[in-house]
């Protein structure tokens, strides 16, 4: 196997996924966040609970900007603070009731842009997806085995 040929289709591979992305989410954001806001509560959703740090470092934005961000959401009373039992300094943000509501309608637009995108595919091929989806998860995306 010609590992550069293979990180270069990788690249392709990623700029793909990050363009298809933008497509399939742009739209769906509410009028009640901004970009950035709608960016965490997507990440809070499918990573929760998560911390400050985590926030920051997985979306690129500087603990300050994180926590301002943060605030501005908890005061819509999308998402929360909550304090770790074993460890009071530590504090974990998951969304509220208001937040998975929001980010509940967000993600069924979503699916349904992601379906209609899939509606000509063969069962065999969704479960070549799926295991691919699968692989590059375990293998590439998999951050546990750094």
């Amino acid at each position: 196997m010609d590992r550069k040929a293979l990180f270069q289709k990788f690249v392709a591979f990623t700029t793909a996924v990050h363009q298809t992305t933008h497509e399939m989410t742009k739209d769906v954001k509410s009028d009640a966040v901004t970009p950035m806001q709608y960016g965490i509560l997507e990440y809070i959703a499918v990573s929760e609970p998560v911390t400050l740090s985590q926030i920051s470092d997985c979306l690129h934005i500087s603990m300050p900007n994180a926590s301002r961000e943060l605030k501005k959401l908890g005061d819509k009373r999308l998402c929360e603070k909550v304090t770790v039992a074993e460890d009071r300094r530590k504090q974990y943000i998951r969304l509220t009731e208001e937040g998975k509501a929001l980010m509940n309608e967000a993600f069924a637009r979503i699916e349904a842009r992601f379906l209609h995108r899939l509606r000509h595919a063969s069962e065999e091929e969704l479960t070549q997806i799926d295991s691919a989806i699968d692989v590059l998860q375990a293998k590439v995306f998999d951050m546990d085995d750094d």
